[in-house]
Order: C-alpha cells, then sequence, then structure tokens
C-alpha cells in the first residue's frame, strides 16, 4: 500500500519501509510522527483520492535522522564595479522511515 503525503508544502510517495527526506519536523531521534495530510492511497488496483485529503488516513513513521542537506554554494557578481559576494545555505531536513500507513473509513 502507498500513500501521497503532504508535508512542508511538498508531496511524497510513502509505502511501508521507505525512508523519505522530509523538510525538519519537530521531534528527537527514535520519536514516532503521524501525518494527516494524505492525499491518495493506493492499494493494489484500488485508488483512493481525498478532497482535499482523506478523512482518518495517516501516515506513521519513525524519526531516523535529523540533520541539514548539501551546501547550496552561490556567487553574486556585478562586473566592472568591484562587487562580489559568495553565500551558502543548508536546509535542515528529517529522514523519516515509514512504520505504517493507516487508511480511514
Amino acid at each position: 500500500m502507498n500513500a501521497i503525503v503532504k508535508t512542508g508544502g511538498k508531496q511524497y510517495t510513502a509505502g511501508k519501509g521507505d525512508v523519505l527526506i522530509i523538510e525538519k519536523l519537530e521531534g528527537e531521534v527514535g520519536s514516532t510522527v503521524e501525518l494527516t495530510e494524505v492525499v491518495a492511497v493506493v492499494d493494489g488496483g484500488k485508488t483512493k483520492i481525498g478532497s482535499p485529503f482523506i478523512k482518518g488516513a495517516k501516515v506513521v513513521g519513525e524519526i531516523v535522522r535529523q540533520g541539514k542537506a548539501k551546501k547550496i554554494n552561490a556567487f553574486n557578481y556585478k562586473p566592472k564595479k568591484n562587487e562580489r559576494k559568495r553565500w551558502g545555505h543548508r536546509q535542515p531536513e528529517t529522514h523519516l522511515k515509514v512504520t505504517d500507513v493507516v487508511v480511514g473509513s
């Protein structure tokens, strides 16, 4: 059974045993998280689509790791002005192992 879940302004496909790298969620490593914004569920040949979400459906997962993504390097340059600026950013992320996909009524 697979589900499409919305978190952090993005949508992810989640199946039991999958590890999702998503926007940072509050919680310690080893704690359980429930994602309730389930957009669609596919169970074999049956597909259930919510409008906008499926009532009672949730994806349960365990936080495996809290960390940061790879660094994004950028460089701003304006010719003939002697203006150069180098900067970077590391987005915080959570690694979530999906333990169960629950479908409501």
